[in-house]
């Protein structure tokens, strides 16, 4: 500390200051780490024009500020490299499909490092198979080894202009994916709601996401809304005066998409999490200015993205392709959830020529009738058709098994195993003439299991199921649970 009498008039302890900071602070960017400020202002006060015997505590201050700048910068380049890398191999289009290649890297990573073969299943259809947990384990290896080769050889606090562009890397990102998955309950396809078959099945049989899948399946409005909601935030996202509201939308609608992945055990949590990650992290700039508006009932700065470019023409041109881009994925999803629509609902739609449930009136095996006991394992309790190509028989204890049903020409019906075995297509086990005497009359006779059989059978009404019939009622004098 400077005393009475002492005079320092050619360094001074501002000149002092600067020095000591020069020793510890890196030569490259001394000034940048304190966003603009000059030594003169974080330094000491000045023999001549300072107060003799006072010392500021802004050097310290400075200091930590620029070890939390470096951390920052740190968490900044291992978020490009790990959200990054994500989002290229879970990507929604189709032309950068990268995951089916990882087949081999996954693979023998899960023998060398977790002790299983982590090879994907194309058909699964499922986005919690181990090859994407052991592939997502590469990417954060990745990412953090990237992260400390860029910070060996960067040494700079801020990347302003990465930051723009990784924003908008990360919201095309989020709302292609909130696009395609919103679309598809916007037209109600994601979840269908209960086949002929289901409505027989035990609740209890039942997994928790099957559970989920016909619940929101059981009413077209309710997943219409949760679409809609899907379907608004991916679109704000892709015009940017409008993406922190698209951010808050999508992290709203994504928690909830995640608790219901985690609640019922639906095997999408891997991309769910990671969805709603990347909204936060979209959010996380504005927190403090969002919170000034809905908290603290201040007024904030505009809620603006940072510019991609220097000049404004620049700008408009890549806000009419982000535009460009958020329509033409909104028509593509659309699209295609219209012809699945058409499919499932349509006048054309694949449903059997025999569609409905059938309850099994009278069972005859090689000319004798079979008493419909819950032990007999050979007699049927019904038989259902649903869509083209398949049906189910219950068996007298309850159960429902698949099976492939080919219609041949005159009538003649062939049921066969539903899951092919390694020798081909498996070969049927009953061939059976069908006839129509009443529309809600079928008779098959044929042979089931090598053996002649007389089956009557009598239509079921779908309506007769209070799934299908309740409705909905504004007035409900006592609550109605069944």
């Amino acid at each position: 500390m400077k005393t009475a009498g002492t005079a320092h008039s050619k360094i001074g302890w501002q000149g002092l200051g600067a020095a000591l900071l020069s020793i510890s602070l890196p030569a490259r960017g001394r000034l940048d780490i304190f966003e603009g400020e000059t030594v003169s202002k974080i330094g000491l006060v000045d023999d001549e024009k300072g107060d003799p015997g006072t010392r500021t505590d802004e050097p310290e201050v400075s200091t930590s500020r620029a070890g939390r700048h470096r951390l920052t910068a740190i968490a900044f380049r291992f978020r490009v490299g790990y959200f990054g890398l994500f989002c290229l191999f879970f990507t929604p289009i189709p032309l950068l499909d990268l995951l089916g290649s990882t087949g081999p890297v996954t693979g023998w990573v899960g023998r060398t490092v977790f002790g299983t073969d982590a090879v994907p299943h194309p058909d699964s259809g499922a986005g919690d198979q181990t090859a994407n947990w052991v592939l997502v384990f590469c990417v954060l290896v990745v990412a953090a080894v990237a992260t400390v080769v860029w910070t060996a050889f960067d040494r700079r606090p801020a990347h302003p202009g990465l930051r723009a562009w990784f924003a908008l890397f990360l919201r095309l990102f989020l709302g292609s994916q909130l696009l395609s998955y919103g679309f598809a309950k916007l037209i109600p396809t994601q979840m269908p709601g209960p086949t002929l078959a289901q409505l027989l099945e035990r609740y209890g049989d039942l997994s928790p996401a099957s559970v989920l899948w016909l619940q929101v399946g059981s009413s077209p409005p309710y997943q219409v809304a949760l679409g809609a909601v899907e379907v608004v935030g991916g679109l704000l996202l892709f015009v940017p005066r409008t993406a922190v509201l698209g951010a808050v939308v999508s992290v709203a609608s994504m928690a909830q998409v995640f608790l219901t992945d985690m609640t019922y055990d639906i095997p999408e949590k891997l991309l769910s999490a990671h969805l709603l990650l990347i909204g936060l992290v979209l959010l996380a700039p504005y927190l403090r200015r969002l919170a000034d508006v809905f908290v603290r009932q201040r007024a904030c700065e505009p809620l603006t993205q940072p510019p991609l470019f220097a000049g404004d023409r620049k700008n408009r041109v890549a806000l009419g392709v982000q535009v460009a881009l958020g329509i033409w994925l909104a028509v593509g999803s659309g699209s295609d959830r219209w012809i699945v629509w058409q499919d499932q609902h349509g006048p054309g739609s694949a449903r059997s020529e025999l569609y409905g449930i059938w309850d099994v009136r009278d069972f005859a095996v090689d000319g004798r009738p079979v008493p419909p006991l819950t032990t007999d394992e050979s007699r049927w309790q019904r038989l259902v058709f649903d869509a083209r190509g398949s049906a189910t028989y219950q068996r007298m204890n309850g159960d429902l098994v698949p099976a492939r049903a080919d219609f041949r020409p005159g009538g003649q019906l062939e049921l066969a195993a539903a899951t092919a075995t390694d020798a081909g297509s498996p070969r049927p086990f009953a061939t059976l003439r069908a006839e129509r005497p009443a529309p809600d009359r079928l008779v098959l006779r044929g042979n089931l299991r090598d053996h002649p059989v007389a089956i009557v059978l009598d239509r079921v009404d779908p309506d007769s199921f209070t799934l299908r019939s309740r409705g909905f009622h504004w007035v409900q004098d006592y609550p109605y649970f069944r």
